[in-house]
């Protein structure tokens, strides 16, 4: 069926009118399932960065976009990118335990916490250390909101709740209500609570509020950790962070006189103190092995007819988990097939499809990223040392979890990200029959947790982009149950696996979608732009002087 994309009238200039036809024969579901059934087969190991399992994925996405006819778009003309890494893990037992009233319980890595360093030591060791709940852990000047007052954290651990302090009160206040700012991130208060000098952190896992269950925190916090090499790695880091269970928490509190919800309603209040857990300390002993590591990202390039220098971007994150323990049935890998190998066979398909037909008038950029679930590092190194200009970069498209189960009338983007590109969607897909739908679940956070964030605090406007829940068969319901079951059991699971039940049609048909708004981009004269509202739009107002 021949669908017309009617002209997009932008503030910055027009997109022009586009017959969504699309060139190679269209976007074919059986090329993406292909894509996703390798990438996530047990010969891939599960995609972890640095292992023989990269090496595998690396060689087969540079094949596939060699096949597709785009030219290498990486460094000193090759395919990839390479992003140094320093990589920990802890190395054997680990020894922990909690005191409080004379009495020690002893904690179980992976079942009570999880703990885990990225400090530059070799040997984690801290005894009977007091133990400072500090509500969210937020200091946010500009928002009234400090959780800290002037509190001496030195020497102590921090006990911090997850998300937001507006995520369960009845009315939105400082934080935007439910739409979780990256105040609410775990990543924020790994970095928070390292200014603040505590010596420590646990993070009080709850699903809710963390938008996964504890089998993901356990799947992630024993893997391997990474992080940029750092001279003054000390500033950056405590000197170990991990999780807790949340019972455990309840229970510590009341051994401490306290009551867990009522001190967690206090930590949703702007006028909230740290609070000592009642001489309650921890001990904790691990070993911890470093080791600097390269990783890859791979690019590949689609030179524009009239403005080169110009560039869209396509990516998705091609790394998942590797190998981890076994579940039920005795598989230990971590296929990633959802998240993400079905964002890394969009990015081939369009290159394909890109290359089979006339070249746009901007250059594009077809990008795997490593390290997305390391904490957007590939991305992140990707922005700091950028192949082009980021100035010159239109616009970001970024790929996330496509769905299997067949066609949505609708398709979504991650997080309200005040950028103009959520209307470009929106219009695209009323174009094609379809509907757009703002992320369902802002609450989640993921405008934070996915590779276009990195593009987005350089200034560069960026989205990702992924199913809709608005199933054809079984319409919004249907679609919410599939995802939540999903997120229940197998988010960084190895249930997350491509089998024969697999339906690619609607990630064909959302494929399509990407096709004809980047292609509506690279050929238009307008340049995407945040809107008001937008913590990134000063950024960007910065490099477009430069680009003038």
């Amino acid at each position: 069926m021949k669908h017309f994309l009617p002209v997009l009238l932008l503030s910055l200039g027009t997109m022009p009118a586009l017959a969504a036809d699309v060139p190679g024969g269209g976007i074919s579901a059986d090329n993406l399932s292909r894509h996703v059934r390798v990438l996530a087969s047990d010969e891939f190991e599960g995609r972890a960065p640095a292992t023989q399992g990269e090496t595998k994925t690396i060689a087969y996405i540079v094949d596939e976009l060699r096949k597709a006819g785009v030219q290498p778009g990486g460094e000193h003309g090759g395919w990839t990118q390479d992003v140094p890494l320093v990589r920990a893990r802890v190395d054997g037992a680990v020894d922990a335990g909690l005191k409080i009233g004379g009495v020690t319980q002893a904690l179980v890595n992976g079942d009570d916490v999880v703990v885990q360093s990225l400090s530059p030591v070799e040997r984690v060791h801290v005894v009977d250390a007091p133990l400072v709940f500090v509500g969210y852990g937020v200091s946010a000047p500009e928002r009234n909101w400090d959780d800290y007052k002037g509190a001496d954290l030195r020497g102590k651990i921090a006990v911090v709740l997850i998300n937001d302090p507006d995520y369960e009160t009845a009315q939105p206040g400082a934080f935007d209500g439910k739409a979780v700012t990256y105040y609410g991130r775990w990543t924020y208060k790994y970095e928070e609570l390292a200014r603040q000098g505590a010596v420590g952190v646990l993070i009080v896992h709850e699903t809710a509020p963390a938008a996964y269950g504890w089998s993901t925190v356990r799947a992630s916090g024993l893997s391997p950790v990474f992080d940029i090499p750092r001279a003054d790695a000390a500033r950056y880091h405590t000197l170990f962070r991990g999780w807790m269970q949340r019972d455990l928490a309840v229970s510590l509190f009341q051994r401490a006189g306290l009551d867990f919800s009522v001190e967690k309603r206090r930590a949703q209040t702007a006028g909230f103190m740290p609070v000592p857990l009642g001489g309650a300390t921890l001990s904790a002993e691990f070993k911890v092995a470093r080791d600097q590591v390269t990783t890859r990202n791979v690019i590949g390039r689609l030179e524009g007819a009239e403005r080169p220098d110009e560039t869209v971007v396509y990516s998705a994150h091609w790394d998942a988990y590797g190998i981890g323990e076994p579940d039920a049935d005795g598989d230990a890998i971590r296929h990633g097939a959802v998240d993400n190998a079905t964002g890394v066979a969009a990015v081939i398909e369009l290159a394909r499809v890109f290359a089979a037909g006339p070249r746009p008038q901007r250059s594009l950029l077809f990008m795997a990223l490593t390290a997305e679930e390391k904490g957007l590092q590939g991305a992140m190194f990707y922005a700091a040392n950028p192949v082009a200009p980021l100035e010159k970069t239109a616009a970001v498209l970024n790929i996330e979890m496509l769905s299997p189960d067949g066609p949505n009338r609708d398709i979504a983007s991650w997080g309200n990200g005040r950028v103009s590109l959520e209307d470009y969607l929106k219009r695209v897909a009323e174009s094609h029959g379809r509907t757009y739908s703002p992320d369902p679940n802002l609450e989640a956070g993921f405008f934070y947790r996915a590779d276009h964030f990195a593009f987005a605090r350089a200034g560069v406007p960026a989205i990702t982009i992924g199913a809709g829940l608005d199933r054809v068969d079984g319409g919004v319901s249907r679609g919410k149950a599939l995802r939540d079951a999903y997120f229940a059991k197998c988010y960084h699971q190895p249930c997350d696996a491509w089998t024969s039940n697999w339906n690619a049609v609607g990630q064909a048909q959302d494929v399509e979608l990407l096709y004809a708004m980047g292609r509506g981009i690279a050929d238009g004269d307008a340049w995407p732009h945040w809107r008001e509202g937008s913590e990134f739009k000063a950024t960007r107002e910065r490099s477009e002087t430069e680009r003038k």
